[in-house]
């Protein structure tokens, strides 16, 4: 029984890095912060249980089938080299089958749950594997943008399943996401970029310089804070909470406009981080 224990300890060890569990955690709060923000309060815990199973089993194994196919790229980059993957700790026979089986079983409960919940969340799946991994990412550095829909997915399930329906509001709040991602993405780019250029990756920085790149992050700053802030309106958020969200866009929008014309390595880092903070505290807005 021990022996036992000890394996599954030791097994879960190496796979939980595979997941990514920060940046599948922040897509999973933006799935239930949609469906939050249009079921709120949450009358039936088993609904809100199961989109919370099944987005996390569907982002997880994505994410695991990403890493899968990415294991040449993570080898020689210094800040993956080190991933289970990439330092063959976990065979890749064993992450494309926890990756498969993982997202079979999400897709799987969504479609279970709600046929256009299941769509949707599938939807996710297929932009962000297929296109965005294995069509796009090592071609063009436009790969981006097929990456942020899939990222938008999450939170468009959360609420269609929520009202039944894909909304006006629910659009806005997948790009929202979607314009979101580059600040996300690009200023990571930019932080790593001889990283990116060792795996021969396409990016920003390297097709069009760090100038147009750093614009890139200010406009869609200011677009995703305009789309939550828009999005929060028309929700009903109190006017409490709408005054703080448009405190911490100006913060990001600051911080992009600082990017811009005084860049410097810790604002551009600074950018990063906060970007995740503002993503996540625009979620528990939106939630309550």
């Amino acid at each position: 029984m021990h022996s036992v224990l000890r394996l599954i300890r030791t097994k879960f060890k190496l796979y939980w890095p595979l997941t990514k569990s920060l940046q599948t955690g922040l897509l999973l709060s933006t799935g239930l912060a949609g469906y939050m923000s249009a079921r709120c309060p949450v009358m039936h815990w088993y609904h809100f249980l199961g989109l919370g199973v099944s987005l996390y089993l569907a982002i997880a194994g994505s994410t695991i089938i990403n890493m899968w196919y990415d294991r040449d790229i993570d080898a020689v980059m210094n800040r993956t080299h080190h991933r289970p993957l990439a330092d063959r700790r976990v065979t890749p026979t064993e992450a494309v089958r926890l990756g498969l089986v993982l997202s079979v079983l999400g897709v799987g409960l969504a479609v279970a749950m709600n046929p256009l919940y299941g769509l949707i969340v599938f939807a996710g799946l297929f932009f962000d594997v297929v296109v965005y991994t294995l069509w796009l990412k090592r071609r063009t550095a436009w790969s981006i943008v097929w990456g942020g829909i899939a990222g938008g997915m999450p939170i468009l399930a959360g609420r269609a399943y929520g009202l039944g329906q894909i909304d006006g509001i629910g659009v806005l709040l997948t790009l929202a996401v979607l314009f979101w991602i580059p600040t996300h993405i690009l200023t990571f780019s930019m932080r790593y970029h001889t990283d990116y250029q060792a795996a021969k990756i396409p990016t920003f920085p390297s097709t069009y310089g760090f100038p147009a790149t750093r614009f890139t992050i200010a406009l869609s700053s200011v677009i995703a804070a305009l789309s939550i802030g828009t999005a929060g309106i028309l929700i009903g958020m109190q006017w409490g909470f709408i005054r703080l969200l448009v405190v911490l866009s100006i913060g990001l929008f600051l911080l992009a406009v600082a990017s811009v014309f005084r860049p410097t390595e810790r604002i551009n880092f600074g950018l990063f981080k906060y970007a995740s903070l503002y993503m996540l505290a625009a979620m528990i807005l939106l939630s309550i």
